[in-house]
């Protein structure tokens, strides 16, 4: 297991009030991809610096902290460009990786399907194409493990015009994947049978609702990112009739606009829905903060306006989870609140799910 030290820069107030949620958050992106955080290391300065991100004096620290730990893994907390990168892994003489290769990492080791495969590694590899220069042989000195999975280095050694080559191929496989998807789709349509989406934060336990509407048993984790594959079942309204249910992969703050890309196919499902149940951790230090996360990624896909219920999940972790339970139902509460794990709430939900959906009342 690699030993990671999480590095983090704050250059402002804002900043600063959010940084210990932003390191938590990144030491479970760690950990979710197998690394063993041993030290978390914040910098205050005004600006980052062209060469290191970090001030000259910190990148110097580090030595010492290095070796001190045994760390093998320097993980930031915010994207680093090719050069800062290049100079901060010949400074340290240790592996460097920031927030979106880590991302990238975890997608690459929890792909399991051919089409999942696919869009991971179009993303890894249009990430990775701009630092390829200077890389293959530092690559070969700092080894694999983290940050280097999925297409691997040989695929990452040859030259930019054959990764270009891959990219349109991948490409091209992705598209005959979106046209299957949209084939589906009509398909949905023409049953009148509407499609609900469940959309949520990383880790916010959609699986597991999924479950529990859709009586099915599919694998869930506490882990992030535990759910990249698409899966849609047939669940029941309140009355019985019948809809889709569409399980996919959850959202984070500052998703990587390479996955946004990548995952286009994939998203697609979310965009086409006819309802949205947006999950949200009512147990988190700050629910809002996640819903809003997911709001804008709603926003990028052009599925922003289609009709949504806010689903606040793990009241069973909180202490007034009586009251929360009571408000459901209540007239003008927008929001339902459950437990997935325990099924509290789920009829009230169901109920919702039908009552907010007029159009597909109609449909059917």
């Amino acid at each position: 297991m690699e030993k990671a030290i999480l590095i983090d820069l704050v250059t402002s107030a804002k900043e600063k009030l959010e940084v210990s949620e932003s390191m938590e958050e990144l030491a479970g992106l760690a950990r979710a991809a197998g690394a063993a955080v041993v030290e978390r290391i914040i910098q205050f300065r005004p600006a980052p610096t062209p060469r290191f991100l970090l001030g000259a004096g910190k990148v110097e620290e580090l030595t010492g902290i290095i070796e001190e730990l045994g760390a093998d893994l320097l993980v930031f907390g915010r994207d680093l460009s090719p050069t800062q990168q290049r100079n901060l892994e010949a400074a340290l003489d240790v592996k460097v990786i920031d927030r979106t290769q880590l991302i990238l990492d975890i997608f690459a080791q929890r792909a399991h399907s051919s089409e999942g495969k696919l869009q991971v590694e179009l993303a890894q590899l249009s990430y990775r194409l701009p630092r390829l220069v200077g890389r293959g042989a530092a690559l070969s000195r700092l080894g694999g493990g983290i940050g280097t999975r999925g297409p691997g280095e040989k695929k990452l050694e040859v030259d930019r015009r054959r990764i270009q080559e891959r990219i349109t191929r991948i490409k091209a496989e992705i598209r005959a994947v979106e046209k299957r998807r949209a084939g589906q789709r009509r398909s949905r349509e023409k049953s009148h049978i509407p499609l609900v989406a469940l959309v949520g934060y990383t880790s916010v336990g959609k699986s597991t609702l999924f479950n529990r509407l859709a009586r099915e048993k599919t694998w869930t984790s506490p882990q992030l990112f535990a759910t990249l594959d698409p899966i849609v079942r047939r669940a029941a309204f309140a009355d019985g009739r019948p809809y889709f249910l569409s399980d996919t992969v959850g959202f984070i703050k500052r998703l990587p606009a390479a996955l946004i890309t990548a995952f286009q196919a994939t998203l697609e499902e979310v965009a086409g829905a006819d309802l949205i149940l947006l999950v949200i951790d009512a147990s988190a230090s700050d629910p809002e903060a996640q819903r809003e996360a997911v709001i804008r990624v709603l926003q990028e896909i052009e599925a922003g306006d289609i009709a949504r219920i806010d689903v606040y999940n793990k009241i069973d972790r909180l202490p007034d989870r009586a009251h929360l339970l009571e408000r459901n139902g209540r007239p003008g509460e927008d929001a339902v609140y459950v437990s997935a794990a325990t099924g509290e709430g789920r009829e009230a939900l169901r109920a919702r799910i039908e009552e907010r959906a007029p159009i597909l009342k109609k449909r059917g």
